[in-house]
C-alpha cells in the first residue's frame, strides 16, 4: 500500500516514541508486509527469529520491538509494540467506509459499463468501459476493473484477507487490510468466484485470464496473462501463476508457491510447492505426470508382489 504523501521517519518517532537507529532523515512511501515489500516501505517484526529476514527485505523503514543493526540506507524504529503502530498506519490511510446506498457515489464507472440488479459496489472502486458485472456480485472497497471484463453473477470481489496475528494466549488479531483487487482487461470470471484483497499489497488476475465458476483466490495471489482456471479451484495467499496457466478443475495450490509459466495442472491435483513451467502435473502432492502414473501403476502392482513375496 503507498501512501498519498511520503511520510518521513521523525515524524512516526515522535508520534509512536520510537527510538530511531539509522538514517533518520528517510520518509516512508508505503508499507507492507514482507512478501510484498517494495524500497521505500515500512515493514515490521516482532519475533527476533525474524529481525535479519526483515532488515534484508526490500523494506526502507522496519518497525521492531528490540534494538538490532541497522542495514545501510535504512532506518530501525524500536517500539514495544511494532504490530499495533503498523495497523493503526493501515488503518489511517485504509479508513473503513461503510456502504449507505447500493452503489458508492465515491466508485468510478464508466458510462459504457453495465452493472445488472442487485449489483454491490463500495467505495473507491473502479470498473472500465464496456465491463459487464452481472446480478448479485459484490465488488468491494479498492477494486479496479479494467475494459472488457465479464463478471458473473454471485461474485465477491475485494473482501478481507485472511490474516490474523496470533498472540501469546493463543488468540488472534485480525490485520485491516490495505490492498487492493486489480482485475486486468479481457478477463472473465464466472459465478460465484470470491477473490480476497491484498493484506497491504495487491491480489491481481492479469489480461485476458479467464476463471471458471467457484474458484477463490487469496490475498496477494498474482495471476499472469491468459491464464485458464477450471471450477472449484482454491489458491493460498500470496501464489504467483505466471502467464498461460492452466489449472483444471478443483485443483488446491497452498499460500506463497510459484508455478512457472505454461505448466498445466491436471484435474483434483494438490500443488504442495513451486512448480517449474512448462509442464504437464498430476497427483496429491502434484508432481510430473509421467513419474505420477509411473507411480500409481507400481501401486496397483503392489499386492500381487505382496502376495509372491509371502508365498
Amino acid at each position: 500500500m503507498k501512501f498519498p504523501t511520503p511520510i518521513p521517519v521523525r515524524e512516526i518517532a515522535r508520534r509512536f516514541d520510537a527510538q530511531v537507529i539509522g538514517d533518520d532523515s528517510l520518509a516512508a512511501t508505503g508499507i507492507n508486509e514482507i512478501h510484498k515489500v517494495e524500497p521505500g516501505d515500512i515493514a515490521f517484526s516482532d519475533a527476533p527469529k525474524y529481525f535479519q529476514k526483515t532488515l534484508d527485505s526490500a523494506a526502507t523503514i522496519i518497525l521492531l520491538n528490540a534494538a538490532a543493526e541497522c542495514p545501510p540506507g535504512k532506518a530501525i524504529l524500536v517500539v514495544e509494540k511494532p504490530f499495533e503502530v503498523y495497523d493503526t498506519l493501515i488503518r489511517e490511510h485504509r479508513p473503513f467506509e461503510p456502504l449507505s446506498s447500493a452503489i458508492s457515489p465515491a466508485a468510478e464507472i464508466h458510462p459504457t459499463a453495465i452493472i445488472e440488479p442487485g449489483v454491490v459496489v463500495a467505495a473507491n472502486v473502479r470498473i472500465g468501459a464496456h465491463s459487464h458485472i452481472q446480478a448479485n456480485t459484490y465488488i468491494g472497497e479498492y477494486t479496479y476493473i479494467g475494459a472488457h471484463v465479464s463478471i458473473g453473477p454471485g461474485c465477491i470481489l475485494g473482501s478481507d484477507a485472511f490474516y490474523y496475528k496470533k498472540h501469546p494466549d493463543g488468540s488472534f488479531q485480525k490485520w485491516r487490510s490495505g490492498g487492493r483487487v486489480l482485475i486486468e482487461d479481457q478477463v472473465d470470471i464466472g459465478a460465484g468466484c470470491t477473490i480476497n484483497k491484498g493484506v497491504s499489497g495487491d491480489t491481481v488476475v492479469g489480461y485476458g485470464s479467464k476463471l471458471d465458476c467457484q474458484i477463490h483466490l487469496g490475498h496477494g495471489v498474482v495471476i499472469g496473462k491468459h491464464c485458464l482456471i477450471a471450477a472449484q479451484v482454491g489458491i493460498g495467499g500470496k501464489t504467483i501463476l505466471e502467464d498461460h496457466v492452466v489449472l483444471y478443475g478443483q485443483v488446491g495450490v497452498i499460500q506463497a508457491v510459484t508455478i512457472g509459466k505454461g505448466a498445466v495442472v491436471l484435474a483434483g491435483a494438490g500443488v504442495s510447492k513451486s512448480l517449474e513451467g512448462g509442464k504437464t502435473y498430476f497427483g496429491a502432492p502434484a508432481e510430473e505426470f509421467r513419474e505420477k502414473y509411473k507411480e500409481l501403476a507400481a501401486l496397483r502392482q503392489l499386492p500381487e508382489l505382496i502376495k509372491k513375496l509371502y508365498k
